[in-house]
């Protein structure tokens, strides 16, 4: 099940593809792919439905894609996850997750142009794999009662801003949370639909340069670990999204570093969830 929102941003219509790829518009059904929806179990609700047999929902054209879920309560994300983005980055491969947050409001559609921040002249990529939370996630058992709590997998483009976030001293954050910076989609692929997440090919090329390309295979912390993990020390709430470290091959890791400029197209996917197509432009 591919889960995606059509229309243009801030009015966006939560939608869900039929036998024959065509987009039915479940706006009437089921409001929008935000907290409500997953906290109410909205995943099975959406795969009970004889899609086919609802003749009165308006089937749409191609329209501009959206971020396959409305703005997530929080964005957690895991740093230096692949042992060789580690390597890369001069940094030791860490003994427990590093964690940081990510302004919700950096989510946009997969294709929507980036804005190079003012004054920005370390722009960079990453591929990674999103996670989206299914339910209520609070001091979890096991990493078995984890997987039970995804909803489903995404695209998820974590763009940094190096020297904000780390030569200006103070946190990550600000080196993530530049508007625009985290493009998600184009789908929510369901949980169901994803049997191997710990499998996953991930790319991610520069005007047509591959700069990344490793699998989720890598990781050094898998996602249900993930997600135990980090129901010891916060709520989990349905709608988050978790971005789940990137692999080698970002700018800041090549010999001499490069980073992105104006009128620069990144194009970027994962096996199974489909791909990302951005121009990033600067920022007015």
């Amino acid at each position: 099940m591919r889960l995606h929102r059509l229309g243009p941003r801030g009015a966006e219509r939560p939608c869900v593809f039929d036998s024959v790829g065509r987009s039915v518009d479940l706006s009437a059904e089921i409001g929008d792919f935000d907290h409500q929806f997953f906290a109410t179990d909205g995943m099975a609700r959406v795969a009970t439905l004889s899609i086919d047999d609802f003749a009165g929902l308006p089937r749409l054209a191609q329209d501009r894609l959206g971020s396959p879920i409305a703005r997530p309560g929080k964005v957690v994300c895991i740093g230096l996850n692949y042992a060789d983005h580690a390597r890369e980055s001069g940094q030791a491969i860490p003994a427990e997750p590093i964690v940081f947050f990510k302004d919700p409001w950096t989510v946009v559609g997969p294709n929507d142009d980036v804005l190079i921040p003012r004054g920005s002249t370390k722009t960079d990529w990453e591929v990674e794999l999103g996670v989206v939370i299914g339910r209520r996630c609070r001091y979890l058992q096991s990493e078995n009662e984890a997987r039970g709590a995804i909803a489903g997998y995404a695209v998820s483009h974590d763009v940094s801003e190096r020297e904000f976030q780390l030569e200006r001293g103070g946190q990550w954050v600000k080196g993530k949370s530049c508007e625009t910076f985290n493009p998600l989609g184009p789908w929510l692929v369901s949980a169901d639909d994803v049997a191997t997440p710990g499998e996953l090919r991930l790319w991610l090329d520069v005007n047509g340069e591959r700069k990344q390309d490793g699998s989720t295979s890598s990781m050094i912390f898998g996602v249900p670990y993930l997600i135990w993990y980090l129901s010891q020390f916060m709520v989990l709430e349905p709608g988050d999204l978790i971005n789940t470290g990137t692999p080698a091959g970002v700018g800041l890791g090549a010999t001499p570093s490069a980073y992105l400029a104006d009128g620069d197209v990144v194009e970027l996917g994962v096996d199974l969830l489909g791909s990302q197509r951005q121009t990033f432009r600067n920022a007015d």
